[in-house]
């Protein structure tokens, strides 16, 4: 077994916040890399056989420079510079905590935190419409919240429409009381709860009630032309392409229109087509239109959503092949 030069001295508090509580991240990387890192005196050192040992070196490093920097190592962030070490990208993790969205109503700093990320809100600020596509956790509609209520702040926007299909996921809830605002609440309830965390409650009514800020589902948005706003049509899988071409066709000047969707949770009726898929193949050689497509490892919810979600993509993948064998076959 060989081993490396030991790193030079780092803080103890740098070399707690890298190694986590009860070493969980050196845990993590030792047996990922099949390596053993031994800490003493402020120093690591790490034992392994190559190349896995100068992949380890190299996640150390990036962690290290980012506790220096202040960065709380989160497992989340570990196991994106796991990801990122694989490919020999490791450094790039250090450009992705640099753009500031916005700040929450208790002050948290909203910003990417993958390279994922990072693209899809710079698509955002460069183009008028853009789709956001990936699995669920990857932060799609939250950071178009967070452009949107930025924008509304700077005043680049007059007002934020939010939007999503009225599709139930796979249940059905049945007769809803009370007046039109309670019947499609459950609905739009992500969207709600998006928008008290960064703009505050009280925030949010005050300009609910001037009409600043409008929530509603899709099919209210027939006939109208939104200018000047700041448009997010979530769960876009869930659209008809009449719908989608609707939609669509409603921007209008000095607005920006952001569409997001998970195109492996669809909760539509079977045999009917995706305006989510039919308008990616259709708008795809427009190039005032963002495409991004986030992966599972742009996923920042707990770790294990991450693994469920390559879980699920591996099971299909293998799905797919076993239907293509079958096909051959015939």
């Amino acid at each position: 077994m060989s081993e490396t030069e030991q790193f030079p001295a780092f803080r103890s508090s740098d070399l707690e916040n890298v190694f986590g509580q009860f070493d969980c991240h050196a845990k993590k990387i030792e047996k990922t890399f099949s390596v053993t890192l031994v800490p003493r005196d402020s120093k690591v050192k790490v034992l392994g056989e190559e190349p896995n040992r100068s992949a380890a070196e190299r996640v150390l490093k990036e962690l290290f420079l980012l506790s220096g920097e202040g960065t709380p190592i989160t497992e989340q962030k570990v196991d994106y510079v796991i990801t990122l070490a694989k490919d020999h990208l490791e450094e790039k993790i250090r450009e992705v905590d640099k753009d500031v969205v916005c700040h929450t109503v208790y002050g948290k700093p909203v910003m990417p935190k993958t390279l994922g990320q990072k693209n899809y809100v710079k698509e955002i600020k460069d183009k008028m419409i853009v789709f956001g596509v990936g699995p669920a956790g990857t932060g799609k509609t939250y950071l178009a919240m967070a452009m949107a209520i930025s924008a509304f702040k700077n005043e680049e926007v007059q007002r934020i429409v939010l939007t999503r299909p009225a599709i139930e996921a796979g249940e059905r809830l049945g007769f809803l009381p009370g007046d039109l605002q309670s019947k499609v609440d459950p609905y739009l309830r992500p969207l709600y709860d998006a928008l008290f965390q960064i703009m505050g409650a009280e925030s949010f009514n005050r300009n609910m009630e001037k009409g600043l800020i409008e929530v509603a589902p899709l099919a209210y948005m027939r006939g109208r032309t939104l200018d000047n706003a700041f448009v997010i049509l979530d769960e876009a899988q869930n659209t008809t392409p009449a719908q989608m071409k609707m939609f669509l066709t409603r921007i209008g000047f000095g607005s920006k229109a952001v569409i997001t969707g998970d195109l492996t949770q669809k909760d539509l009726a079977p045999g009917t087509q995706s305006g989510l898929d039919q308008a990616l193949h259709v708008l795809k050689n427009v190039e005032e239109i963002g495409l991004c497509r986030l992966r599972s490892e742009d996923v920042v919810r707990h770790p294990l959503v991450q693994r469920i979600v390559k879980a699920y993509d591996e099971y299909e993948k293998k799905k797919e092949n076993a239907h293509k064998r079958e096909g051959w076959k015939r």
